[in-house]
This record gives C-alpha cells, sequence and structure tokens, in this order.
C-alpha cells in the first residue's frame, strides 16, 4: 500500500472573531465599580480614573474605596485610626501621600550618607558606619557618628507637604511622636541632645518644643542603643513644620570618629491615646 494522503477538513471560521467587551463601566452598580477601583494604585486613581468622568470622581471622593484599600493593608492602620478622629477627611490626599503612620524623617539611618539632613558643623565631622548593635525596626542597620567635638545635624518637616491639611493639623490636632536612637562605641562614651520645635507658618515662631540631654555614656559601656522620644498633644493651631535637630560627641577626645551613634531618628504623626 501507498502512502495514505490525509484529507483536508474544511471548517468554516469566521474571517474575525469578535470579542464584546464590556465598553461602559458606568453600568455596573456603585458597589461593584467600588470594588473594582479599590485594586487600582492610589496614584492612578487620582490622576487617571478620577478624570474618567463624573460618576467616578465622585465614588473616588468618598470614603468606601479608600477604606477598601486599606482594610486590605495592615501598613494603613494608622490612616483608618485617623478616620475616626478626623471626619472631615481629604480622601485623596491621604490616599495618595499616606502621611498618617510612616516616618516623616528622610535617611533617618544614614543610608543615603548625609542627603536631606543639615550638618552644620561641616560633613567632616560626622561619619556613617554600620550599626555596631542592630535597632529592630530600623530600615538600615546603619548609622550617623560624631566626632570629639559637638557635631550637630538637622532637617526640617514640611507637613503640609507630606499631606496633612490646615483643618486637620489646627481643629485635630494628630499626637506628633519624635524618637531616636543613640548610643556609644563600647570603648568610648558619648554626649547626646536633642531639640525638636513645632513651628508656625513664618518657620521662626515656635508653638511647642521638646529638649532633652540624658546622662552620658560612660567608657567600657556594652555598644547597646537607647531611646529618647516625645510625644507633642494638644500643641494648639497654627504647627505646620517640625525643626529636628540633635548632637553629638565622644567623651575621650579621641581623633576621629568615636563619639555617639545615632540613628532611626523618626517624626510620625498619627492619631492614638499612647506613642507607636
Amino acid at each position: 500500500m501507498g502512502p495514505v494522503k490525509s484529507k483536508s477538513i474544511a471548517v468554516d471560521l469566521p474571517c474575525k472573531m469578535e470579542i464584546q467587551p464590556m465598553e461602559d463601566l458606568k453600568l455596573l452598580p456603585d458597589e461593584l465599580l467600588e470594588l473594582i477601583l479599590s485594586w487600582v494604585p492610589s496614584r492612578t486613581l487620582v490622576r487617571h480614573c478620577r478624570l474618567v468622568c463624573r460618576k467616578w470622581r465622585d465614588l473616588i471622593d468618598k470614603p468606601t474605596i479608600w477604606k477598601l484599600q486599606w482594610e486590605r493593608d495592615p501598613s494603613k492602620k494608622a490612616a483608618l485610626e485617623a478616620v475616626k478622629h478626623c471626619p472631615p477627611m481629604d480622601w485623596c490626599r491621604v490616599g495618595v501621600l499616606q502621611p498618617f503612620g510612616r516616618n516623616l524623617i528622610k535617611n533617618p539611618c544614614g543610608k543615603e550618607k548625609f542627603q536631606h539632613w543639615e550638618v552644620q558643623h561641616g560633613g567632616d565631622k560626622w561619619k556613617v558606619e554600620v550599626n555596631r548593635d542592630p535597632v529592630e525596626g530600623a530600615e538600615a542597620q546603619t548609622c550617623f557618628v560624631s566626632s570629639f567635638k559637638w557635631c550637630v545635624k538637622s532637617q526640617v518637616v514640611d507637613l503640609l507637604k507630606e499631606g496633612f491639611w490646615e483643618e486637620l493639623l489646627d481643629t485635630y490636632q494628630p499626637d506628633i511622636f519624635i524618637s531616636d536612637w543613640w548610643g556609644a562605641r563600647e570603648d568610648c562614651g558619648c554626649d547626646y541632645k536633642i531639640l525638636v520645635s513645632l513651628r508656625a507658618a513664618d518657620r521662626t515662631s515656635v508653638i511647642a518644643s521638646f529638649v532633652a540631654k540624658p546622662d552620658s555614656i560612660p567608657q567600657w559601656n556594652d555598644s547597646k542603643y537607647q531611646q529618647t522620644s516625645h510625644v507633642f498633644r494638644n500643641y494648639g493651631p497654627g504647627v505646620r513644620y517640625v525643626y529636628f535637630t540633635h548632637a553629638g560627641k565622644d567623651t575621650q577626645f579621641w581623633a576621629g570618629h568615636y563619639g555617639a551613634r545615632i540613628t532611626n531618628s523618626t517624626v510620625l504623626v498619627k492619631f492614638s491615646s499612647e506613642p507607636p
């Protein structure tokens, strides 16, 4: 027998298969549309989805979509808590900028060297090193190290730029929590001090302040970090900036960087009866 030729089978297929998508999501019930939109990234919601039509704009300006997002994300717990204390919430602003419950100090551990910090006594007076003892929860296990003279650096937090607004700060006054971790080498003691002030829009009027200069850490210590912290509450209207300044030096007057080791500096705003 010779080879068997295969027979072609003619199948009638349309030249063009058309898939009909749902062309108008506006026809969906609000509850379903809100659930779908809640999975869209925050910035996309505000910059693009909000411009689609009036209905989408109105839904995105309301709380439901944002609450659905925040309830799925443990890091948004502070935003959900803020909703209980501040009914006139700017939903889009909070959703995009996420001001509640995050550290407003930039580069708190020196991972980016001295970026975002104003070093008042010259960059050569500070150095960034690896932590000798870990700090739990820090974004990096590095620290700023001072020399044998007082080394000072500071950072200014613009609360409006970070996502807060005047009515929130003036009327509802969320807690402003500040914290710093500092320590010494095991073979050299150190001194440390901190000054944090809440200032008005003119940047000079001080509304509230916190100053601390703990006891020196002696030479021959366990190199463990200590925490200095404070919570500003009921500070009154007008706060727009947080001025955060700290300083350190060693107590043995050794040449080089043997002074205070400072890391995980924090400014955090949230509604709570207790600091985080």
